[in-house]
């Protein structure tokens, strides 16, 4: 059976890449990235906390590797990329359940486009994304 679609010629560049992409694209890939951390740390964590049930040596064990500067900036990167996924799938589904795109209008040229409504709430959601960040910072680094 022949597939009608267009075949991907730039393999994982064309997913990564980006050329032509428009904004909303970069956040879409950064979407997929922050969701791929956060289920590597999710697997990470289920490993390091098991260890909990071999013992209290193992325990032991486990939190010393886990401790130190280094790992304080990775947890921080974590819940920065945790804000950001957050955020972001929240502004997806308001997309996609058609609250941020506005009312459908008939297609007669010149065509009206939500592009613009869409990246104005793109931006609302960065800027809520980073000010979560910067206040978790403020609890990892200054507050702690």
């Amino acid at each position: 059976m022949e597939s009608r679609a267009r075949p991907n010629r730039l393999g994982v560049l064309g997913w990564v890449g980006g050329g032509r992409w428009g904004f909303e694209r970069y956040l879409y890939t950064l979407h997929r990235l922050t969701g791929l951390g956060l289920v590597a740390y999710f697997v990470m964590h289920i490993f390091v906390t098991s260890a909990r049930a071999l013992g209290p040596e193992s325990w032991e064990q486990a939190m010393d590797v886990v401790s130190g500067p280094l790992f304080a900036v990775g947890e921080y990167l974590v819940f920065a990329a945790f804000a950001f996924h957050a955020v972001n799938g929240i502004r997806l589904a308001l997309i996609e359940l058609g609250f941020a795109v506005g009312r459908p209008i008939e297609p007669v040229y010149p065509y009206a486009t939500s592009v613009g409504r869409q990246r104005r709430l793109a931006r609302a959601a960065l800027m809520v994304a980073a000010v979560i960040a910067l206040w978790g910072g403020l609890d990892f680094f200054v507050l702690a």
